[in-house]
This record gives structure tokens, C-alpha cells and sequence, in this order.
């Protein structure tokens, strides 16, 4: 059981922001630090009981760490999660009910209480940076593992926190963060400072609510994108509009403070390359940074919490411009970070534990100058997403048929909170695990990534693991050369395509014929799936199609049997001869004259996932003639369908409109993510197929057009 228990020398004697490398704070701070630091005085609070009030890997995260210093842990789920590796994660576990439930507040405290928690961790996400719950827990007599909510409240605020940010002589993007909310006036704002601007929800976060006008022209219409985003996501459509850094780095400073007055800066960690305003993958130290400016950058960051009178594991947020050198105050994370595990990993803390000590009333157990003498190597993270890169990372959902990840070592590390069986589904975010390296220097980390991802395999939902290993591979990305718009700048070289190697074909083809009961020995010659069959030298020879996403045509696969343990593959006009050794599971073993193949092979009706040499393939069996005309036709050209599972939010045109080409149709919500669907032809729209509220499964239709909208129709 962990026991508080008073440091002979008492915290207050020392201020760990006094230090050899930092400047002593502002008088500002001054009187706000004995206003808001009223705590010192009073004796440590034991934490025995953590209630997590979170789910997946964050929930799984807490309760390790909960379980090495000997806290009892409480748990919490939802119907959809009831089978998660996170409700089962502790003896003690509670159905809260519904999907939404996790931001059920008053549920979640009247579990705590009940089941006897003296505190609650929220995690990130849900109620984590919510100031009104952190109250309730303080009226109802609990520990909140977080900031205190003036905190939140401050730094929750994108408008007031600039302001605040402004007075303790932090630098701020030029913009305007005012309460006029006029559509006018903010044009006439976004004018004065010039395009580009960002439009930015003020209470967002994970990108939600934001927006990038180029242009005059399609402000007011990014203006109401934004509002309406925000609206649904946080129930305030209040937004602030900023001057837009074309060339920004993304660095944030991981910041600690205790109730004492201490905050210390555990280094930094750069999270540029992005999708969707979302982090992909973040790394420790940063690239290329000056050592004088990581070291201010450092110095801003602990001023930063120390204006708001911060308590506990924060993140403050800064854009780097590129060209100028210049870095400014973006937003403060009230909570702990998604990608926190980095700065773990180069700093040897544990920031949960480090969360549990503050709240329950000790200092912080190390100095500035302790923090840095024990920075060592560099960590990445990548975050591994169930969505499809190639079609814009639209998230993607279902059962994880088959599941292998990297060997854990102390310089590899998995966050996940799913196994094999699991299902991801539309309720939440899709991530499915985060990988973490670690090596003495960022070329070794890197080295280690690519290795970690070749070993990683997914088949179920489409994921983001291949675009990850062609990311990490990428010339600019070794060299460090990051910024936010990474990913479109390199566009062409991150999504080039790809040809299939014939012996993907091969295995692909030998593992559905060894998997049926009587393989190409002779038999009934009408007993046919997926392709035809004839006989030579007595053995049948077997056709089967692919699609490969690659090819315009299916490729056509020829299999015939030389001898009994030996198979001819011709691919086209490629000759493949191959003798099979075995089959375990779901791993094929094949010899050809060349090479040894391995390959791992997973099968979901006509869908194939194929792994091997340290690269995922998905195929398409094509189905048989006979087989199409069972199912009937397939869906109207003049369509636009769901991209993925989503609920309807708001459709946007009538039946019987014309339309252009590119104007919206409808905004679903998949994942917290809205998006738009924008008309492929210029049309006349004959039916509203699914009105707002429904919720649709991926490849439905959404909207139908007259015939002569002519051909081409999707999303």
C-alpha cells in the first residue's frame, strides 16, 4: 500500500523552479502562487483505492503502475466494452451502461463512492479535462489525479488562456481571441491579419472544431464547418481565429508541478507529423531544435503552468515556426498525454506514479537539474489507427481476426488495450495500440521502429501500419526535417503505388486450395469455388482471381499439381514452380527454387491478408460468375455511399435539388470525427435514402441521384 508519508526537510523549503537553468518567476506569479497553493500546509493524503474511469490502454496503463505500488484499482465499462481486456483488468469492475457513459459524472462518482475509491484517474479523453467534474470529486470528498479545475478552467478557455498566457510573457500566434462571435467581424479579423488563418473551436482539442480558410472566399464556409463541429463535439460553437504558420513544427514541453509552488520540464517532445490535425507519431527530443531554444522553450513551458497555478502531469503546446525560428503558445493539455510513454522512456519516470504522489499531497521527488542530468536517448511512438490511409484515414472499425505484435524488451514497449478477438468499434476512437522504441541515439530509435512495425501484423479492419513503415522510411523523416503538413507535402512518395510480388499471388492461391478438404488431387470437376478446373497428367490444375487494389484487371493464379507434395504456379506468363512443406494454422511454409517463403495468411470470406517479408497484402478473391448473379446487381453508379460506419448528422440538400459537382451532401460522425460528403457529378438528388439520426453501416447508400447524373458516383 502506498503511505504518504512528510520529507524530513518539508517540501516547502524548496522551490524547484529556482534552479541553474531557469530564470526565477515573474512577480506575477508571485501572489498568484500563495493564493492558489493553499494546500502546502496540510499533511499527505494515502491513495489505497484508484476508481479509473477511463478505458483501453490508458485504463490498462494506470492500473499497472496502480499495481506496483500496491493500490487497489476499480475499474469501469460500457456495454460495448464488456468484453475488453480493460474490464476484466481488475477483480473489482462496474457496467456503467450505455456507450456515453464514460461521461456519465455523476454515475462514474456514485461507483467510486460505493465501491469505496478514495480516487479517481480520468485518463485523457472523457472527463479528464472537465472542470466541473473535478469539483464534484472534491465535494464529494475524493481525490482527483489532475489539475485543480481553476486550472482547467483557465487553460480550457483557447481565448482566456492566451490572455493569461499574453501576462506572464509567454509569446502567442497574432490573432483574435475575443467573445465577438459576428461572422462579419470575423471575416473583417481574418482580413487584417491575412490569409491563411486558422479557425479553431475554443474549447477543442484532437483537431475537432478546426479549421484552415486560404482564402476570403471560403471563410464564411470553413467558419460554419468549424462551429458546427464544435457544437456537437463540445457543446460550444465559440471559436478564435489565428494567423496560420505555413511551415509549423508541432513541440510541446511535458511539465510537472506539485502543490508547493515546484514545476519541473521533463524535456519535449515534437508531434508534427499529422493526419487530420491528429498526432501519427511523436518523438523525444525533438529534431533539429537549437540547445538555447529547447532550453527557453523549456523555461516558457513551466512559466506557462506556473501562471495558472498547476498542479500535476501537464502539456504545454507551442508552434515552431520553421522559418523564423520563433515558437509560440498554442494550447496546455490539462491532463496526461497520449503519447506520454516518450518522455518516459528518455526521462526512466513514471509520470502515472508521479500523478498519484502530487495527488495525494507529496512534492515532486525530483529537481529540474535531477531532470535533466537523467535525460538519455532518443523515443518515438506511432500510434497504430484502425482506419485507411489511402482513402483520406477515414477510421475503420470491426473484429481484429488475427493479432501479432512485436517482442516487448525494455527499449520496445506496447500500450494496447485490445487482443485478438476484439472488436473495434464506431463508439470510440480507433486506436489500437501505441508502439514505443527506444535507442541511444535517433538513428538507433528509428531503426528500432521500422524493425517493430515489419513484425506488427493486423488483419480485420484496414490500419495504418504499412503508411507507418513507409513514413518511417521516408529520406526527409530520417533526416528529421518534420512539420505538420509532412504528410501532403509528400503526398506522391508516402502513397505511391506498389506492385504485388507474384509470390503473394502463390501463397495466397496455394492456401485456399490446401485449406479445402480434397486439394487438386483428381475429383469431381464440377466441385469448383473461385475459378475453373481441368486435368493434366492426371492431377487437376485449378484458376483462381485476384484483385489487389493495384491492377485494373484481376490477376489470374493457375495451379496445377506436379506431384503429390509439389505445385506448378503460373501467374500471367511467370512460371512459379514450388514444393509445399506444411501448413500450420495459419502460417504457410513454401520452397521455391529460388527462396524459402513464410507467409501468414488470414481469410475473411473473399478478403485475404497476406504477410510476409515484413509487408501486409490484402487481396480480393474474385467471386465466380454464377455466384454474382445469386447476390444480384451490384449498388447504383448514381450513388453516394457511407465511407465508413457512421451516424448521420446532418444532410445538407433536399430530394429533387440540383447539385455541382464537390458540394456537400451530408455530415456523418464516425469515431468523434465529422465529415463531409460532397456530391461526385453534377446531379439532381432523387432520394434522401438516410436522414439525419440514422446510423448506417460502411458501403450503405446516403443519397441516390436521377440516372442522368451519369456514371462515377461514390464518396
Amino acid at each position: 500500500m502506498l503511505d504518504i508519508i512528510p520529507t524530513s526537510n518539508g517540501p516547502q523549503q524548496r522551490n524547484l523552479t529556482e534552479s541553474k537553468h531557469t530564470m526565477s518567476a515573474r512577480p506575477l506569479f508571485t501572489a498568484l502562487r500563495r493564493r492558489l497553493y493553499s494546500t502546502s500546509t496540510e499533511a499527505p493524503r494515502p491513495i489505497r483505492n484508484i476508481l479509473i474511469a477511463n478505458r483501453g490502454e490508458i485504463a490498462l496503463r494506470v492500473s499497472r503502475t496502480a499495481a506496483l505500488h500496491g493500490i487497489r484499482t476499480t475499474t469501469v465499462y460500457t456495454a460495448p466494452d464488456a468484453a475488453s481486456e480493460h474490464a476484466h483488468a481488475s477483480p473489482y469492475s462496474v457496467n456503467l451502461g450505455e456507450a456515453s457513459a464514460y461521461l456519465d459524472a455523476e454515475k462514474i462518482l456514485r461507483v467510486a463512492k460505493g465501491w469505496g475509491c478514495d480516487a479517481v484517474h480520468p485518463g485523457y479523453g472523457f472527463l479528464s479535462e472537465n472542470s466541473a467534474f473535478a469539483k464534484r470529486c472534491a465535494e464529494e470528498g475524493i481525490v482527483f489525479i489532475g489539475p485543480p479545475p481553476n486550472a482547467i478552467e483557465s487553460m480550457g478557455n483557447k481565448s482566456a488562456s492566451k490572455d493569461i498566457m499574453l501576462s506572464a510573457g509567454v509569446p502567442c500566434v497574432p490573432g483574435y481571441h475575443g467573445s465577438n462571435q459576428d461572422p462579419a467581424f470575423l471575416a473583417q479579423q481574418a482580413e487584417e491579419m491575412g490569409y491563411p488563418v486558422l479557425i479553431k473551436a475554443v474549447k477543442g482539442g484532437g483537431g475537432k472544431g478546426m479549421r484552415i480558410a486560404t482564402s476570403a472566399a471560403e471563410f464564411h464556409a470553413m467558419l460554419d464547418s468549424a462551429k458546427s463541429e464544435s457544437k456537437s463535439s463540445f457543446g460550444d460553437d465559440t471559436v478564435l481565429v489565428e494567423r496560420y504558420i505555413t511551415t509549423p513544427r508541432h513541440i510541446e514541453v511535458q511539465v510537472f508541478a506539485d502543490n508547493f509552488g515546484n514545476c519541473v520540464a521533463l524535456g519535449e517532445r515534437d508531434c508534427s507529423v499529422q493526419r487530420r490535425h491528429q498526432k501519427i507519431i511523436e518523438e523525444s527530443p525533438a529534431p533539429l531544435l537549437d540547445p538555447e531554444i529547447r532550453k527557453d522553450i523549456w523555461k516558457k513551458a513551466r512559466d506557462a503552468a506556473l501562471a495558472v497555478g498547476y498542479q500535476g502531469a501537464g502539456t504545454v503546446e507551442f508552434i515552431f515556426d520553421n522559418d523564423t525560428g520563433e515558437f509560440f503558445f498554442m494550447e496546455m493539455n490539462t491532463r496526461l498525454q497520449v503519447e506520454h510513454p516518450v518522455t518516459e522512456m528518455v526521462t526512466g519516470v513514471d509520470l502515472v506514479y508521479w500523478q498519484v504522489l502530487v495527488a495525494s499531497g507529496q512534492p515532486l521527488p525530483m529537481t529540474q537539474e535531477q531532470v535533466e542530468a537523467g535525460l538519455n536517448g532518443h523515443a518515438f511512438e506511432a500510434r497504430i489507427y484502425a482506419e485507411n490511409p489511402e482513402k483520406g484515414f477515414i477510421p475503420d472499425s470491426g473484429m481484429l481476426l488475427h493479432l501479432q505484435t512485436p517482442k516487448v524488451t525494455e527499449s520496445v514497449r506496447i500500450d494496447s488495450g485490445f487482443r485478438q478477438g476484439d472488436e473495434i468499434t464506431t463508439f470510440y476512437d480507433p486506436m489500437i495500440a501505441k508502439l514505443i522504441v527506444k535507442g541511444d541515439t535517433r538513428e538507433a530509435a528509428l531503426a528500432k521502429l521500422r524493425v517493430a512495425l515489419e513484425d506488427y501484423q493486423v488483419a480485420g479492419p484496414s490500419t495504418n501500419i504499412e503508411f507507418l513503415k513507409t513514413l518511417a522510411a521516408h529520406p526527409d523523416f530520417i533526416a528529421g526535417n518534420v512539420e505538420t503538413g509532412f504528410i501532403p507535402k509528400h503526398h506522391d512518395e508516402l502513397f505511391a503505388a506498389s506492385q504485388t510480388p507474384p509470390e503473394v499471388f502463390s501463397q495466397a492461391a496455394l492456401s485456399i486450395i490446401l485449406s479445402e478438404s480434397q486439394p487438386l488431387l483428381p475429383a469431381d470437376p464440377f466441385t469448383t469455388l473461385g475459378g475453373g478446373i481441368g486435368y493434366s497428367g492426371g492431377f487437376q490444375t485449378r484458376v483462381l482471381h485476384f484483385s489487389d487494389g493495384h491492377s485494373e484487371t484481376p490477376i489470374a493464379v493457375e495451379v496445377s499439381q506436379a506431384t503429390a507434395d509439389s505445385y506448378n504456379i503460373t501467374i500471367g506468363t511467370t512460371l512459379l514452380p514450388a514444393v509445399m512443406i506444411r501448413q500450420d494454422s495459419s502460417t504457410l511454409y513454401g520452397y521455391y527454387p529460388h527462396t524459402r517463403i513464410e507467409s501468414t495468411i488470414v481469410r475473411d470470406d473473399d478478403k485475404l491478408f497476406v504477410f510476409q517479408h515484413g509487408k501486409q497484402h490484402q487481396l480480393t478473391l474474385s467471386t465466380p460468375a454464377w455466384l454474382e448473379k445469386l447476390r444480384g446487381p451490384k449498388e447504383a453508379s448514381n450513388s453516394v455511399v457511407a465511407p465508413m460506419p457512421c451516424k448521420v448528422l446532418r444532410v445538407d440538400v433536399k430530394e429533387g435539388q440540383e447539385v455541382k459537382k464537390d458540394q456537400p451532401l451530408v455530415v456523418i460522425e464516425s469515431m468523434k470525427m465529422e465529415t463531409v460528403i460532397r456530391s461526385p457529378v453534377d446531379g439532381v438528388v432523387r432520394k434522401i435514402v438516410h436522414p439525419e439520426g440514422d446510423v448506417v453501416k460502411a458501403g450503405v447508400t446516403l443519397v441516390l441521384f436521377e440516372e442522368e447524373a451519369g456514371e462515377g458516383g461514390g464518396a
